[in-house]
Order: C-alpha cells, then structure tokens, then sequence
C-alpha cells in the first residue's frame, strides 16, 4: 500500500488537531471531517480505507456513517471513538454498523497510531491473497 491515509472524522476542533499532528508525525496523510456529511463528501473523491469516526457527532451520527461507509468501502478498517462514559449506542450497535474496533476517550494516542499500523498490515495481506 504506497499511501496511508487516515480519515479522522470528529466534531471537535481539538481532537481532530490532535489526531492530525499525531497521524502526520507518525507518517499518515490526514483528512479530517467535522460531520459525517462532510467526510461523505471527502469519500467520493479520495480512496480511504482507514478511519477513526466519533459517535457522537452533529446530523447524521457516528454509527449511521459507518453504515453508509461500508455500502461502498466493505473493506475498510473502521474504528469508533466515543467520549461519553455512558454510551449512546451499545457496543452490539457498533458491531452491527460495521466497526472493526471501538475506543472509549481519553485513549492513549499511542494506541491509536498502532491500531492504524495494524490496520494497514491487515490490508496489506488482504491486498497480498
């Protein structure tokens, strides 16, 4: 896989700067997205197959998205990232909608850029068979 690319998909400005200079620092091109409608958008012109969604997000929510993703991406690697101790969707829902892992915040930047590494040596062998 030559390029690595990250979709960090979170309604808070921090985070997503967060996730950028740690992604960048860690070799990744980085797109972010506010909302889900935006990172739609950023879909339809960019190949991604590796994403971090919040749940909790303005409009359509995290696990909508990752339903709409999986309909033209079912190979992607999709992680949820949540900030609410009590969550809004169980754990079941999260499976249903398709993602591979989910994170509760605060998690540990160092996690997140290994759950990327593995996510990318995971496509790579798919891409290999």
């Amino acid at each position: 896989m030559s390029e690595k690319k990250v979709l960090v998909v979170d309604d808070e400005e921090k985070i997503r700067d967060i996730f950028e200079q740690a992604f960048s620092k860690a070799g990744y091109i980085v797109r972010l997205a506010e909302s889900a409608e935006e990172a739609l958008e950023i879909l339809k012109d960019e190949r991604i197959q590796v994403m971090f969604l919040d749940l909790n997000l303005p409009g359509m929510n995290g696990v909508e998205l990752c339903k709409q993703i999986r309909k033209d991406l079912p190979m992607a690697i999709i992680h949820a990232v949540t900030g609410y101790s009590r969550p809004l969707f169980e754990f079941s829902d999260c499976r249903d909608a398709g993602f591979d892992v989910c994170f509760n915040k605060p998690v540990k930047l160092a996690v997140l850029l290994e759950a990327a590494e593995e996510a990318f040596k995971k496509l790579d062998a798919w891409k290999k068979r």
